[in-house]
């Protein structure tokens, strides 16, 4: 009598993970995501952990939480994930200033982003 359950956004093998809010701009939260897509997770992770970017820290911590969700939610295989998708998006933008000679005014933009990693199961016989 109630109503129907919502279809999932992933597929059966696939488990997601979103990160909103992030402080920063995302040119540069895109450069750490390039560097971990296609990757098996354990290789993302050993990058993430190693990386000097401060966002890498966030990054890691999105891509845990998909690393749960497939564990806990789906029933995958840790051993066998792989990033699927890491991509990027605005979110709001705070505007400050700061007051300038003459009296004019600097605008001080301050950014935020939002961030989705997919992770995907693969199988035994594609690996090998």
């Amino acid at each position: 009598m109630g109503q129907e359950k919502n279809p999932r956004r992933a597929a059966d093998n696939e488990a997601i993970a979103t990160l909103r809010m992030l402080r920063g701009s995302g040119q540069k939260l895109n450069e750490v995501a390039q560097m971990i897509r296609n990757k098996p997770v354990d290789k993302a992770l050993a990058d993430l952990t190693f990386s000097k970017r401060r966002i890498a820290i966030d990054v890691k911590k999105c891509l845990q939480s998909a690393i749960a969700n497939a564990e806990n939610n789906h029933g995958l295989d840790v051993d066998e994930l792989v990033v699927a998708e890491a991509y990027v998006g605005k979110n709001l933008v705070m505007k400050r200033g700061r007051p300038r000679a003459r009296g004019r005014y600097g605008k001080i933009l301050k950014p935020f982003s939002q961030l989705t990693i997919k992770v995907r199961q693969n199988a035994a016989e594609e690996q090998a």
